[in-house]
């Protein structure tokens, strides 16, 4: 049993060392930083999604900014769009689990709002609709997926493809840039 539980915490280990020395992946972690700086600065929101763990990540980021993460500050406008129960059971069970996303996008999303969706497969269809209405009204998508970035890698202004295709691993490097974007955020428009 040892053995497994350092096995584990090795390849999580290996996936931030891959990300640590991926340039491009690093360079696109501070695109979205100044992306979301620059959204909050201009008075809009960011908002976030996912399903499953992917979900309660997205709740866990959007608090980072709603409430704070080192400093007492003002909130910062962001939320979690699957937190009202009643609407997400109701439009899934009047439409489709897929349109869960797309019709909040579209009916409190304006252009110069960030989205941000969470899915390790990138295949997410919930999303996947999401960021397709989402790029219709120009709100910037960001993509945090697995290695490949699915059907959204081609839908996101900016993608973080965690390397890897091992669910658990993946959502841990979620948590990881999500965090670091929270932390420099908040560094950016509260400094001292």
């Amino acid at each position: 049993m040892k053995n497994n539980i350092k096995q584990i915490i090795a390849d999580s280990i290996e996936v931030k060392q891959s990300l640590l020395a991926n340039e491009q992946l690093l360079a696109t972690i501070n695109d979205i930083v100044h992306t979301v700086t620059l959204a909050f600065e201009n008075g809009f929101k960011v908002q976030f999604c996912g399903n499953g763990g992917s979900a309660a990540d997205a709740q866990h980021l959007a608090a980072e900014f709603s409430g704070r993460f080192y400093k007492n500050r003002r909130a910062l406008p962001s939320d979690a769009l699957h937190c009202n129960s009643s609407y997400l059971t109701a439009v899934a069970n009047d439409y489709s689990y897929d349109e869960i996303y797309a019709r909040l996008v579209d009916g409190t999303m304006v252009k110069g709002d960030v989205l941000i969706g969470l899915s390790t497969s990138g295949n997410s269809s919930n999303i996947v609709k999401a960021f397709e209405v989402a790029q219709a009204k120009g709100i910037i998508t960001i993509g945090f997926t697995g290695a490949t970035g699915g059907a959204m890698k081609n839908l996101s202004n900016h993608l973080i493809n965690i390397p890897s295709t091992i669910t658990p691993r993946i959502q841990e490097s979620h948590i990881l840039v999500g965090h670091i974007m929270c932390e420099l955020v908040e560094q950016q428009i509260f400094p001292g």
